[in-house]
């Protein structure tokens, strides 16, 4: 049977791979928390944006509806009311479907922002196991 390179040394001085292998964890426990510290950092001017987009689309919706009810109760004929409601609901729509786009996006963003970090610390992980 083949010896592992690192076998003579563990068995010769055990005290010295187990002082290593603490070592390494407390860097790795260290690189968990600092990764983890930077993914909020990184995930919060995003998530901000995110924010702010819901509030927008709020706003404009409350406004959309104010100005659709206004267009509807100014309505004088039954065909009048049927084009502006067909006209309402494509361009609600529409809109339903760029705003989910840029919703999407926005939260593709924040975790995208937020794994940065802590990827590159499982690959560093990865790495020192490997090493």
């Amino acid at each position: 049977m083949t010896s592992h390179p690192a076998e003579p040394t563990t068995k010769a001085n055990p005290e010295n791979t187990m002082k290593a292998n603490i070592h390494t964890a407390e860097k790795l426990t260290k690189g968990n928390a600092d990764a983890m510290s930077e993914s909020v950092k990184a995930a919060n001017p995003a998530y901000m944006e995110l924010a702010k987009a819901y509030q927008e689309l709020a706003s404009r919706n409350a406004q959309q509806l104010t100005a659709a009810i206004s267009s509807m109760s100014a309505i004088k004929q039954p065909g009048e009311f049927m084009a502006l409601q067909q006209r309402l609901i494509k361009e609600g729509v529409e809109s339903a479907v760029k705003d989910a786009q840029h919703i999407a996006e926005l939260t593709a963003a924040v975790f995208t922002a937020a794994f940065a970090p802590v990827r590159k610390q499982i690959e560093t992980a990865q790495k020192s196991v490997q090493h």
